[in-house]
């Protein structure tokens, strides 16, 4: 990526955006963090509430050992430090809808320190964002304002499910590359299955911290490790859609910019973005650390973890997507882009497999990405509900190689197949769609075209491309049927032209 994208142009000169983000992923349980309230959407209000999550007197927090296993696998796909001692701390905080007037989150002693994510830019080059640290904490309930004009409802459902921060360092620098960070710390989520990334229903949603400087300032960050170089930051929280985080970010990098050319300063506070509008709000003035009062919760004891425990959650690893990335292309043949367009979806990736076994690759892969891809898109239907298997891709692909259909009746073939008619070869057979390739059918039709046009056929030998006429007249004559390299070959025996 150019500089030159990385600038914004302001009256005053030109400006750079620097980001960081804090992901929150809910943590793939049945339970919640600390106590065994279920957790899913759709359940009816305060349904799944034990007396732990509504903070009753005497009620003591018990940790959920599976979602500690779920961040120790997080952190080891994240290439991170897993740290074996870690502990709770409370958060001192009003949530309206957290009975416990604090939130149980970690601290100074995460579960998980320092890792890094290598995403793609659309060209297909890579850049890496480091991460910071992983924590587990637990996620609030919810305040509804909609339900009545006087008063907020609230649902305490959400109450005590484990969430996943993920805290990036200030590695990003345009709307493009917070998204596409997103984007891919998302497939590695669900490949790890330790997080459904489920954006819509907010169980992956995005704290972005946005500032601004001077071309220049973010090199002197990265050399010092410095802030004293950057901007003051905002925060925007809760964004759960690639295209919302994108426009918080332009949005709020133009209004930093403003105040800055006006002679005003950045004041550091919280910020919401509201996509009706495509604007962000102040929501409150940012708090420092030292304002939430974290102490070590004393109902829970520090995490002390096996290293074996450790080892044995790492060897249940699933092949990540860059890993399977690099084995499409070595073992397939495929380029970057096919390779990467296959493994963002783990879903699609597992169909590509089982469509291509014995086939040409390369073929599967433009028919998984590209015809498929674009009637499952149309219909809002997901690849793992595709009415079309794997294995009827692979048979479409195997009459192509053969010879039995070209490419262009397969179009044809596949919109019967879309259509609920059949594997391919039932259609062929039915439909008579069999490519032409008996020589002695074509040789007939050849010689009587060649004698019906003598002037044309005279043509060739000066104007090779000339040839392309006979060809368009057999393709008529078969309805289309012919095999467009047999006409070539014995066209070119007959007449000559190349």
């Amino acid at each position: 990526m150019s500089e030159k994208s990385k600038v914004i142009e302001g009256r005053t000169g030109p400006w750079e955006i620097v980001l960081g983000l804090e992901v929150h992923a809910q943590v793939a349980s049945n339970a919640k963090l600390f106590s065994g309230a279920a957790v899913g959407a759709g359940a009816g209000p305060n349904t799944q509430v034990s007396l732990v999550d509504a903070a009753m007197p005497g009620m003591l927090p018990v940790i959920n050992r599976h979602c500690v296993e779920q961040a120790v696998k997080t952190g080891l796909g994240l290439k991170a430090q897993i740290n074996l001692k870690s502990h709770f701390d409370r958060k001192n905080y009003f949530y309206p809808d957290l009975p416990q007037g604090y939130q149980i989150s970690q601290y100074k002693h995460p579960i998980v320190g320092e890792g890094e994510v290598i995403v793609e830019h659309d060209d297909g080059s890579t850049f890496t964002v480091r991460i910071e640290r992983l924590h587990l904490e637990q996620d609030a309930g919810k305040s509804l304002h909609d339900q009545d004009p006087n008063a907020t409802y609230v649902d305490l459902n959400r109450a005590g499910t484990a969430l996943m921060e993920i805290v990036s360092m200030p590695d990003m620098r345009t709307s493009e590359e917070a998204a596409a960070y997103v984007k891919k710390l998302r497939t590695i989520l669900v490949y790890l299955g330790t997080c459904d990334g489920d954006m819509e229903k907010g169980n992956l949603r995005a704290d972005v911290n946005v500032s601004v400087c001077r071309p220049g300032d973010y090199e002197k960050f990265r050399e010092t490790g410095s802030f004293s170089h950057l901007g003051t930051r905002c925060e925007i929280k809760n964004v759960n859609s690639y295209r919302y985080i994108q426009a918080a970010i332009e949005y709020e990098a133009r209004r930093q910019i403003e105040i800055l050319e006006d002679g005003g300063k950045i004041d550091q506070e919280t910020r919401l973005f509201d996509p009706t509008k495509g604007e962000t709000r102040s929501m409150r003035s940012k708090e420092e650390a030292h304002d939430y009062r974290y102490f070590p919760d004393p109902d829970l004891l520090p995490l002390d973890l096996d290293p074996a425990w450790v080892k044995r959650i790492e060897a249940t690893l699933p092949e990540l997507p860059d890993a399977k990335k690099g084995r499409f292309q070595s073992q397939y043949g495929l380029s970057a882009y096919d390779a990467q367009v296959l493994i963002s979806e783990q879903a699609r990736a597992d169909y590509y497999e089982a469509a291509a076994k014995g086939r040409d690759a390369k073929l599967t892969a433009n028919w998984v990405t590209n015809d498929l891809a674009a009637r499952l898109t149309a219909g809002g239907i997901e690849i793992e509900n595709s009415p079309i298997f794997p294995a009827a891709i692979g048979e479409l692909v195997q009459l192509i190689e053969e010879g039995v259909i070209s490419s262009k009746i397969a179009k044809d073939v596949f919109e019967r197949m879309w259509l609920g008619e059949g594997w391919a070869s039932g259609i062929v057979e039915k439909q008579g769609l069999r490519q032409v390739s008996d020589t002695g059918e074509l040789e007939a039709i050849i010689d009587k075209l060649i004698a019906d046009n003598p002037g044309q056929a005279a043509q060739v030998a000066e104007k090779p491309q000339a040839i392309g006429w006979f060809v368009g007249q057999v393709m008529k004559a078969t309805a289309g049927k012919a095999n467009p390299g047999v006409i070539n070959q014995m066209l070119r025996a007959k007449l000559g032209g190349g």
